[in-house]
Formats: C-alpha cells, structure tokens, sequence
C-alpha cells in the first residue's frame, strides 16, 4: 500500500472510462455510492492483511455506513479537481481500490498515487497492472506532468509494482507516516509524464 489523476476532474458525470474493458481481465472503474457493500466486505476481509500499511482505522471504517461516508468524501473531492477515486475490478469484481490524490495544477500539474488489493489478488500482478492504467489516466486524460507515490521502507511488493511501472527513487522521508503504532520512513517515488521535454507545461496537440 502506498502512502496512501484532458478534461478537469469535475467536468462531466461520472462514468467509467472508456476502453478498460470491464469484464475482461484488470480494470478500473471511477468509484460510485454503490461500492460501498462490496469495499466494506472487502476492508473487514483484508483488515489484518492491511493494518501494517494502513492509518488506524475507526470501527465505522468497517460497515457498509462508513464506506459510504468515506466514498461520498472522495467523490466530493473529484468533483472539485482534487481526486480521482476508483475501484480496481478483477473479472468484474472489486478487489481494491486505486486514487490519484492531491491533484495540483498551475505550475504543478502532479498528484500522488496510492492503492490497495484484496490479499486474495495479491501477487497476481494486479496492483502492477492497476497502477500501469492510473498513469494512462493521469498522463493521457487529467494531462498530468508527474505523479509521485510513497512506500515504507520494508514495503517490497509495493516498491516492485512501482519500479515496474517505471517509477525512481528519490529518496527517503524520515518518519513520514504514522501506522502500525508508530512513525515509519518511507520510499519517495517520482514518475514523469512520457511527453516530458523538461520545458513544455503540457503535452504536444
């Protein structure tokens, strides 16, 4: 798990995006209301699996109520500018989710990506795939320059799925997370747009 993306965020409904071909293999969705049973059954499934990487969770967090509350927060914030939330879908089904969070524009143009799956998907090059069509978002649709992403240090699986979808180290944040009853350092990752010329703010028309 990380520390945990064309058009403005908040232009137009909020459908699936086009060509990910749900149904077929590993794609992903933009999060809706209706996800809430399917990601509170998951969090309640996964919450020991999780809870190294996670920030303490309140008992709310676990019910169908609270993941409503938590996917209404998201949405309002993808309406704003600021997020895109999905749901990472296996055949169809749910088992994780994926954002690009603190979306920042004007000279910027960057966000952080952080994600999550179900143990039962783990190792199956799901996150890899996942993280891979996020970027296609970010790069291709939001028109994004960077996105950076956040490990811990002993966060091995997370770091491959990263270095595998091109990103590099940049360094090291000392204490930069609280989980797990105490601070952790963690892995600074940074992948830059494949237009990036270094002098152009956006890509070529």
């Amino acid at each position: 798990m990380t520390a945990v993306a064309g058009p403005a965020l908040g232009d137009g409904p909020r459908d699936p995006l086009p060509g990910l071909g749900i149904g077929r293999g590993v794609a992903l969705r933009l999060a809706v209301d209706a996800d809430a049973e399917a990601l509170a059954v998951l969090c309640l499934e996964n919450r020991e699996y999780l809870r190294p990487w996670e920030p303490e969770r309140a008992e709310s967090y676990f019910t169908v109520e609270g993941q409503r509350a938590n996917l209404r927060a998201l949405l309002d914030a993808y309406d704003a500018g600021e997020m895109w939330p999905a749901v990472i879908l296996v055949d169809g089904e749910v088992v994780g989710r994926i954002t690009l969070n603190n979306i920042l524009r004007g000279p910027l143009q960057s966000c952080f990506v952080g994600y999550w799956v179900a143990r039962a998907h783990a190792g199956r090059g799901v996150a890899t795939e996942a993280v891979r069509q996020a970027l296609d978002v970010a790069f291709d649709e939001l028109l994004l320059h960077r996105v950076e992403a956040f490990t811990r240090i002993d966060n091995h699986a997370s770091q491959r799925v990263l270095e595998h979808n091109g990103f590099t180290v940049v360094g090291t944040a000392r204490h930069h997370i609280h989980v797990d009853g105490r601070w952790h350092d963690e892995r600074f990752f940074e992948r830059l747009a494949p237009w990036d010329d270094g002098i152009a703010p956006l890509p070529p028309a």
